[in-house]
């Protein structure tokens, strides 16, 4: 049962790119040398958060640090999960995608959302109140954009009049897009617009989300024939002993956590009640999988399942944990998960 849902599944990699306590040129660095690996190990995609003034997302331009990920890598796709819409007028948004898509070659995987936090978008002008139909509104502008020709809109947040597009994504119609989802309403909007779906927290509770997805897109006419990818998100650390992992990622996660928390604390917010708030609630909710590369193995093809995911996405750096054992961890990865199909890759 297990190989033959192992020969479904795809791995890829999420990351916050969340203050690691040391020089950021530094961070930067270290984390291409992680995309170049995941590259060669044949990861499927690299999905990259979008956060700003905050330890938690050193990387508030994701588009800016995935155009640096493009050279560097050959097969690996690549895209923010997500570009926050909100902090973005929708003709900038559009032209950043369509060069991000040509300079991968067209690999960009393209993921959009509001923003969690109403904090860090506040610090943009935007009004909590506004957030949502302004998304929405900038959402469906960036689909009308890549059809190409002129552009004119007539909304409550923007006003376009027969913009040239002279720019469009190398991938036609566009790019596959990506939203994450939490709640079994926003799997019903990925469904309706033939996004993918990436999702966080206890596979018990996910499996709410991922079975209204898979509903949804049932009912929809014209669906497509791709199977859609329906991502768990996984922190992942493996080592040669489980209390080694343990070593690793009990201060990781907490360094992760502080970062995490940081504008929560700054603004005297409470913290969302998903969250766990030590490493041992991080492991029995499933947010953490710690262990040898045979038990972390057996960990989360249980959760996917469960989940109805098809789709892991490994966190393999985070916190404070060294570049040698995010590497160690992706390798292991690649060899308990991924063993048939990085073969398939090299051999073409």
């Amino acid at each position: 049962m297990a190989n033959d849902f192992l020969s479904k599944l795809t791995v890829g990699i999420f990351d916050h790119l969340d203050d690691d306590g040391r020089d950021l040129a530094q961070q930067y660095a270290d984390r291409l040398t992680l995309t170049e690996a995941y590259d060669r190990l044949g990861f499927h995609a690299y999905h990259i958060a979008e956060h700003h003034c905050t330890p938690h997302g050193r990387g508030p331009s994701p588009n800016l640090f995935l155009s640096s990920v493009a050279p560097r890598t050959r097969r690996l796709r690549l895209g923010p999960l997500v570009m926050l819409l909100n902090l973005y007028h929708p003709l900038r948004a559009i032209e950043e995608i369509c060069m991000l898509d040509h300079l991968s070659g067209g690999r960009l995987e393209l993921g959009i959302g509001r923003g969690a936090l109403p904090v860090e978008l506040g610090y943009f002008g935007v009004a909590p109140d506004a957030a949502q139909e302004r998304y929405v509104e900038a959402s469906e502008i960036i689909f009308d954009a890549m059809r190409g020709g002129t552009l004119s809109h007539h909304g409550r947040y923007f006003e376009l009049n027969d913009v040239p597009l002279t720019l469009l994504p190398k991938q036609r119609p566009h790019p596959p897009m990506w939203i994450a989802a939490g709640r079994p309403e926003s799997a019903a909007w990925a469904a309706a617009n033939g996004a993918n779906i990436a999702c966080v927290g206890p596979a018990s509770s996910v499996r709410g989300v991922t079975d209204a997805f898979r509903l949804h897109r049932a009912q929809i006419r014209n669906a497509g024939t791709r199977s859609p990818f329906i991502g768990l998100v996984r922190a992942v650390v493996i080592a040669h002993s489980h209390d080694q992992a343990v070593s690793l990622a009990a201060p990781a996660y907490e360094r992760w956590l502080a970062s995490f928390k940081f504008l929560y604390d700054l603004n005297g917010l409470s913290t969302p009640p998903f969250l766990p708030l030590t490493f041992e609630a991080a492991v029995e909710s499933e947010l953490c999988v710690v262990g040898t590369a045979a038990s972390v193995r057996d960990a989360v093809l249980d959760q996917v399942e469960k989940a109805g995911a098809n789709y892991l996405l490994c966190q393999v750096a985070f916190g404070n944990l060294p570049l040698d054992a995010s590497l160690y961890t992706a390798t292991a990865i690649q060899s308990e998960l991924m063993g048939d199909l990085s073969r398939k890759i090299v051999a073409t």
